[in-house]
C-alpha cells in the first residue's frame, strides 16, 4: 500500500507545496506529454532526474520514495509482459534492443507515477479544490475528484490496518497457489468494503446536514492567485513542451543499442 502514500498532502512550508495548483497540474501534465511521446529510454531518464530538484525542494523525499516502491510491482510487470512478447514475436530470441524497448516503457511509467505524486504529495486537497472551481469546474466534480483524493490514501491504511489484524489471527497472505492467494483475500476485502461504505454513508449524513448544494452560487475565503514561482514553473513547462516536440520531431534521438553496436564495430 505504500504507492498511495505518493497521493497523501503532506503540509509542509516549501517553494513547491506554495505554487499554485493549476500551474504544477499544467506542469505535470506536459510532463506526462513528454513521456508520451518519448520512446527512447535517454529522453526518459532525462525526464526522471528533472523531478529530483522539485522533490528535494519540497522535501518529501521519504514519501517519494515509498510511492515508487508501492509501484515497483507494476513497473516489474510492464517489464517482464515488453520481455515475453517480444520473446514470443521474435521467434523464441531476445535482442538487446528488446530489453531496451521494455526498459523504456518501463521508465515512462515510473516517470508518469513519479510527476503525479509530487503534485499530490505537494498539493493540499483544499487548494487543488479550489483551483478546479477557478478553473470553471463544476463544483460537484471538483468535490467528488477532491473527496476521492482524500480517501485513497485513507482506504489504504485501513486495508493495510485489517491485514495486519487478520495476519494477527492466523491469515496465512503469502502462501499457497494463485489461487488460494486470492482466496485469503476475501476475508480483507469483505470488511473494507462494508467500511467504505460506512464512510460515505457518514459522508453523505455530514453533507445533508449542512445543506450542500442548497446554494447555487458559491463563495470562498481564499483566492488562488499566480506569484512569481508559478511564472518562473509556467516558463520552465513552455521550455520542456517546445523542447520535447523539436526533438521528437526535428531530431533523431539514437538509442543505447546504437551505441553499443558503434563501440562494439570499433574495437572489432
Amino acid at each position: 500500500m505504500s504507492v498511495f502514500d505518493g497521493l497523501k498532502f503532506r503540509k509542509v512550508s516549501s517553494p513547491i507545496h506554495n505554487l499554485d495548483p493549476r500551474i504544477k497540474f499544467i506542469y505535470v501534465i506536459a510532463i506526462f506529454i513528454s513521456a508520451i511521446l518519448f520512446s527512447q529510454i535517454l529522453p526518459l531518464a532525462i525526464l526522471f532526474l528533472m523531478q529530483l530538484p522539485f522533490v528535494f525542494l519540497a522535501g518529501v523525499q521519504k514519501q517519494w520514495v515509498k510511492s515508487l516502491r508501492g509501484a515497483a510491482f507494476l513497473a516489474t510487470f510492464i517489464f517482464v509482459i515488453n520481455i515475453v512478447t517480444k520473446f514470443f514475436y521474435n521467434n523464441w530470441t531476445i535482442q538487446f534492443s528488446d530489453i531496451e524497448i521494455a526498459l523504456s516503457m518501463t521508465m515512462r511509467f515510473v516517470v508518469l507515477v513519479e510527476s503525479f505524486s509530487v503534485f499530490f504529495l505537494t498539493t493540499s486537497p483544499d487548494y487543488l479544490g479550489l483551483a478546479l472551481e477557478q478553473s470553471r469546474m463544476p463544483y460537484e466534480f471538483a468535490f467528488a475528484f477532491t473527496t476521492a483524493v482524500r480517501f485513497v490514501p485513507v482506504l489504504a491504511e485501513e486495508a493495510q490496518t485489517i491485514m495486519d489484524a487478520q495476519k494477527a489471527r492466523g491469515l496465512e497472505l503469502e502462501k499457497g497457489n494463485l489461487l488460494k492467494r486470492i482466496r485469503n483475500y476475501i476475508p480483507i476485502l469483505v470488511p473494507l468494503i462494508v467500511s467504505a461504505i460506512r464512510r460515505s454513508l457518514e459522508l453523505a449524513e455530514a453533507m445533508e446536514s449542512r445543506a450542500w448544494g442548497a446554494v447555487k452560487k458559491r463563495t470562498n475565503l481564499y483566492l488562488l492567485k499566480l506569484h512569481k514561482g508559478d511564472y518562473i514553473l509556467i516558463s520552465i513547462t513552455a521550455i520542456i513542451l517546445i523542447t520535447t516536440l523539436y526533438l521528437r520531431f526535428f531530431v533523431t534521438i539514437p538509442s543505447i543499442t546504437y551505441y553499443i553496436n558503434l563501440i562494439s564495430n570499433f574495437f572489432s
